[in-house]
């Protein structure tokens, strides 16, 4: 598959590097390789990273990565004709200097990677072999979507799910979503708050957004109600799902959802909505037993969108 650089992307690398530094990088499918090249002395080449990846290997000037987009968490999403897949490369040290330089290569879409009533829709693949998906789905959650474009009020039905492959079996848990008008986040973002505070769905105090019951723990289904927010723009939804053993929840691994005259409720068992009170301040983070010994859950940024909201 061929690849080729976003212009505003090159034209912002080649500026940055062009002061001190210089990037090669070669995009293929599944993997990249990237030598970043350093004119500063006292510039430590170990402590680049490329996402959550260390270097292949280093010399006094120069950072070299050798890896798969899986292997250090390059978030993708599929747009248009193209598959995309971007992270950054970054820099820190004890005496302050950083760097944040995004990377990104784009390959064609192959014609028959997905039915064309289902696009687009963004993948993000997690660790130790799982896979996270997010979608939009048709209003009985039977099959995927067939238009991107939403009414003001009517539900925006999503499906989230993770495979598990040879794993024990999990709970998927939308732990924090935003909308946004940008398939990546910026500081000065604009942002709409779905999901905070460690799986509230705080939407659900506002609207009629509700977590649907569930028919495995692999999945979690959102019925989230259009809200008024960039109304006829590109909205993207911005969710970071966590993967969690069945039998470990507590407060900041849940889902609640705020039911109008009863208050939080617990999707999994209402008879614990006691751990959602914490909706109304701040869920603290505590210690629980989890799916791998010395892991605290795994879990993965997805983007889903674009969808459009309308007031008609």
């Amino acid at each position: 598959m061929a690849f080729f650089w976003h212009g505003a992307v090159l034209f912002s690398l080649v500026v940055a590097a062009s002061v001190h530094a210089e990037m090669k990088l070669d995009c293929r499918p599944g993997f990249v390789s990237l030598v970043w090249t350093e004119r500063r002395s006292q510039v430590d080449t170990s402590l680049f990273r490329l996402g959550s990846c260390t270097p292949t290997s280093t010399t006094a000037w120069a950072a070299t990565f050798n890896v798969e987009f899986i292997d250090c968490g390059f978030r993708s999403m599929v747009t248009g004709n193209q598959f995309v897949y971007s992270s950054e490369l970054t820099y820190s040290d004890s005496k302050g200097q950083t760097l944040i330089q995004p990377v990104v290569c784009m390959f064609d879409r192959p014609n028959d990677w997905f039915p064309i009533t289902y696009d687009p829709v963004f993948e993000t693949y997690g660790q130790s072999d799982l896979v996270f998906h997010m979608a939009l789905m048709n209003d009985d959650f039977s099959g995927p979507a067939e238009s991107t474009r939403f009414t003001l009020g009517s539900f925006i039905p999503i499906m989230a799910r993770v495979e598990q492959n040879t794993h024990q079996p999990l709970l998927l848990l939308m732990e924090e979503c935003v909308a946004a008008t940008t398939p990546q986040l910026h500081p000065d973002s604009h942002l709409y708050n779905i999901i905070t505070n460690k799986g509230c769905l705080t939407d659900s105090k506002r609207s009629r957004s509700r977590f649907e019951p569930r028919t495995m723990t692999s999945e979690i289904l959102l019925s989230l109600q259009a809200f008024k927010f960039a109304l006829g723009e590109e909205v993207f939804i911005h969710c970071k799902l966590v993967a969690w053993d069945p039998e470990g929840i507590d407060t900041t691994k849940k889902a609640c959802s705020f039911v109008k005259g009863q208050g939080w409720k617990l999707l999994d068992n209402p008879a614990y909505s006691n751990l959602c009170d914490c909706c109304e301040t701040s869920c603290k983070s505590r210690w629980t037993r989890s799916t791998h010994p010395g892991h605290h859950g795994i879990s993965q940024k997805v983007v889903l969108g674009p969808l459009t909201i309308t007031e008609v």
